[in-house]
This record gives structure tokens, sequence and C-alpha cells, in this order.
């Protein structure tokens, strides 16, 4: 143990040391300009120093009152007068006022960000308080940019919020996001991100990602120096089959786990305004919650990376408008209501009741009257187990997933007139039939 103490001492003191002196590595870092030519830095800081955004000689003065409010900041000093002035200048666009939104956005605006611009066309939801720490029980069902904003407004007044209350779209995102300095990701589906990564491409500013689900989560700092860096087309080509990927709403996610990812974004973000730092780019931080480790994985800029122009992101994404429900007698399974499958039951009818939900969601609540659960994606595994010569009536939470798994049964065989989705889910019944079931 004594020797293990003088161990973390002499590691400590030296850091200390390397710190308060900016004593830099001896490692060098070879950079390609865009003409080719090999420039030596020496240490990947220098190299990115060079590129940060550019000062500005009437940078804005700060107030007595926010001087008090940043001491620890102007003390810092990788950051001091300065830094937190260029701080003040800066602006931040964040998409998504959510998991990853919210944390990002609190740290961003405590930190003295002058000016944040907010994307999101959603409202406060419940389900949301697990991890959207912006929001509170008293701003459930409105605009979560309105939520963010007042939070906002509470936690640092000098910070200048800026609302878009709309769905980023290839219409919409070039004129959104320009006049920023930095964009912060915090999306939570692919068609979204590929927007973001190439409207960034476009108006040439870095975009800060990051991604969560589950235990785990990652971030990167995408066409970082504009033009040079790595971005999310270099990392991912062409976006995963529809529904390969779970969401949140479908796999979980741990309600601190946004809270890590978040903060390293908005990390990045105030690396980037300072012009300080090995900025995260063309690398992405991997990190498992339940090892407790980060891993890393470079990523090179290639041609992937050359966008002249947005495009269709739900058709390049395979997410398309929902088509319209075929006719009735078209589809290979028949749609039933969660109060028409009540007045069936009460009258006798006994199919046989599959719930395709994940194991995790029967135990918060179930119909007590299911047979089997199997989740969705594994039905047509199980199709030769199931009673042919009996109704089956298949349910999830909202009526998605068991509509996909009852496609999966009527291609392995099962007749029409004998199988059929309950349309809303166990949601809907809890609603509709039996309002003393919890909803989730």
């Amino acid at each position: 143990m004594e020797h293990f103490s003088k161990a973390w001492i002499q590691i400590v003191t030296l850091s200390l040391l390397i710190s308060y002196f900016n004593i830099q590595p001896s490692l060098g870092f070879v950079a390609h300009s865009a003409a080719g030519i090999k420039v030596h830095f020496s240490s990947r800081s220098e190299y990115f120093r060079t590129k940060a955004l550019p000062p500005d000689a009437s940078l804005p003065e700060l107030s007595n009152e926010e001087i008090a409010r940043y001491s620890r900041h102007l003390i810092l000093k990788d950051c001091g007068m300065e830094g937190q002035r260029k701080l003040k200048a800066a602006s931040v666009c964040l998409i998504g006022a959510g998991g990853l939104g919210c944390p990002a956005l609190l740290y961003l605006a405590a930190a003295g960000v002058g000016r944040i611009g907010l994307v999101d066309d959603d409202v406060v939801d419940e389900s949301n308080l697990q991890r959207q720490v912006a929001h509170g029980t008293s701003t459930v069902g409105k605009p979560k940019v309105e939520s963010a904003a007042a939070r906002v407004a509470d936690l640092n007044p000098n910070c200048e919020m800026v609302l878009h209350r709309v769905q980023l779209t290839s219409d919409n995102a070039l004129g959104v996001l320009g006049g920023y300095d930095i964009v912060l990701d915090g999306s939570d589906n692919f068609p979204t991100k590929y927007l973001i990564n190439d409207a960034c491409t476009i108006l040439n500013i870095p975009c800060v990602y990051g991604a969560i689900l589950g235990f785990e989560g990652q971030a990167s700092v995408w066409n970082w120096p504009p033009g040079v860096g790595a971005t999310y087309r270099d990392f991912l080509p062409q976006p995963p089959p529809p529904g390969e990927i779970p969401s949140c709403a479908e796999g979980g996610v741990l309600g601190i786990l946004p809270g890590v990812i978040g903060g390293i974004q908005a990390t990045e973000v105030i690396k980037l305004i300072l012009g300080k730092g090995d900025i995260l780019a063309s690398r992405i931080l991997i990190y498992d919650a339940l090892s407790m480790r980060f891993r890393e994985v470079q990523v090179r800029r290639g041609p992937n990376a050359e966008v002249n122009q947005l495009v269709d992101y739900q058709g390049f994404c395979g997410v398309g408008p929902a088509a319209p429900k075929p006719p009735p007698e078209e589809e290979g399974f028949r749609r039933l209501g969660a109060a028409a499958a009540a007045a069936r039951l009460a009258g006798g009818w006994a199919p046989f009741v599959l719930d395709v939900r994940l194991p995790q969601e029967a135990e918060i609540v179930r119909l007590p009257f299911a047979d089997a659960l199997v989740p969705h994606r594994e039905a047509a595994a199980v199709a030769d187990q199931l009673p042919r010569d009996r109704d089956l009536l298949v349910h999830c939470k909202a009526g998605g997933r068991s509509a996909t798994a009852c496609k999966a049964l009527a291609a392995a065989g099962f007749e029409r007139e004998r199988l059929f989705n309950l349309d809303g889910g166990i949601l809907a019944w809890a609603r509709e039939v039996d309002p003393s079931m919890p909803l989730y």
C-alpha cells in the first residue's frame, strides 16, 4: 500500500508540473496541408491550436457580475479573461433538447457561451425525465425548447437563447445552422445525423457528435479542421438497414449515460472555442459504462466526406415517409383495436396471445392472459412452435413491432383470418380497457 501511495504521488506531482509549466511531450505530429505538404508540429495540441476558431480583436468585455460568475474559469491558465471573452463571443447550435442536448446545453450555458441555438420540435414527456435533466415535472407537455430555455434563463441569464421549434430537414438545415460557429449533434436517428453532418460539411463548421444506446455511448468531432478532418460519412458510409439498430424507446438507455457523453461533447465545444487541447477529431471515443472503459477508433477522411448538396435523408436511410396502409384485404393479417379485442374476449374468444416485446418490458406490465413472450425479431424463428389451429393475437407496446411480427408470421404461412395484430398495443389496452395498468 505504501509503495502504491508513493507511486501515485509521483504520478500526480509529475502531471501537475507538466500542466503548470506547460511542458509538452517530445512526440511529434505530422499533418498534411491541402496542398499535400507535410507540416511538423511538436504535438497534436499545437496543430489544433493553429486551426482554432479565429480570434476576434473586438471580443466582448466581461461585466463585474460575469467576472464573479466565471471566476473559476478566469484563474484557469488555459482559459483566463481572453478565453472567457471568446466563450461569450461564440455561438453554438444544439440539435435536440433530449438526453444528449440537455446536459450539454446546461454546461455550455453555465460556462458562458454567449449565444446558443436549440433545435427541437418535440414536447416534454414523462418518460424523458429519467435522463433529460433540463426538463422537470412541471414542464411535461410543454415544448422542449421552451422548457430548456426557461432552465437556462435561471442558470445563466447572460446566455442568449435562440429557439428553433422545428424539425431539421434538408429544406431548412442550412438556414438554421448557418451563422453558428459550432454545431452539437444531440439527435437520436440516422437520417438526422447524416443531415447534420452534410450541412456542417457544406457550411465548413465543425460538428460535435454524440450517440447513446443501452450502456454504451460514442463521441467525436467531425469535419475538424473543416475540409481536413474525418466526417460521419467516413465513420459510417452507409446507414444500417431500417430497424436493425433499436431506438432508445425500444432498447432502453441508462439515464446517466447521456450525461457522460453530453458532457464530453460540451467539453469539445469549449476546447474548440478556446483553441486549446487535443480535439477529438478523426477519431471516435467509445464508452462502455458496464465495464467503465473508454477506447478509441481512428477514422480517416476519404472520398465519402465530399458533399455538395443536401439530399432526401429519409430515403437515403430507407425510412421514407410511412406508406399508406394497404386495404385490409391485402394485408396478411387483421387489425383489432383494444376495445374490440376486449369485447371479443368477453364473449368467449380464446386466441393464442403472443407478446412480442422484450422480457424486461413484460416485467413492467403484461396482459394476464398472454400465452408466450417472444421478441418480435424472433417471431419467424418460432413460427413452427405456434398453434395454427386457433386464432393468434399478437401485441407489443404500441402496435408497430407486433405488426412487423404479423407480417413475418403471414410470410411463414399463417392464415390471414386467424392472425390478428392488437393495434395500439398494451398502451391502448391500458388506456381503453384497464386504466389500472401502468404506462411506460
